[in-house]
């Protein structure tokens, strides 16, 4: 919300994570707080949220709030390993999907498929027998 300028920082929005991540919950609990710090390699979760406010700081004082397709567009972002194991564990869903390398990691992502209909010339004018003159009136 801070990239479509509804507020300009994301504490100000109470539906993201950021609040959590500064103040943990203990009912309700969306984040596994233990399982971040370690996938960030932090040695605290003290150190994570600091790390975490300073990431986001950086990111709103150099203007750096553009959309990042790869986390918008994609099923999964991470590891070859673990965009595998989900293309797999989401077989139905993701069917015909490609896992592909993007930057430093790998993408699985849905297909852009335009939305472009050809009815052919099954529709045809409807022509004079449907015409109504709305000065007339017929009880």
């Amino acid at each position: 919300m801070v990239r479509a300028g509804v507020v300009t920082h994301p504490s100000m929005w109470p539906f993201c994570g950021y609040n959590e991540i500064q103040k943990p919950k203990k009912k309700n609990v969306l984040i596994k707080y233990d399982k971040l710090r370690a996938l960030l390699g932090m040695n605290s979760y003290e150190s994570m949220r600091n790390h975490y406010t300073g990431w986001i700081e950086d990111s709103i004082g150099n203007r750096e709030i553009k959309k990042d397709a790869k986390w918008t567009d994609s099923i999964a972002v991470g590891s070859k390993t673990f965009v595998d194991k989900l293309k797999s564990l989401l077989i139905g869903v993701t069917v015909g999907r490609k896992v592909k390398k993007s930057g430093d990691g790998y993408e699985l992502r849905e297909p852009v498929t335009p939305y472009i209909v050809n009815f052919g010339g099954k529709n045809g004018d409807i022509g004079l027998e449907n015409r109504h003159f709305w000065d007339e009136y017929h009880a």
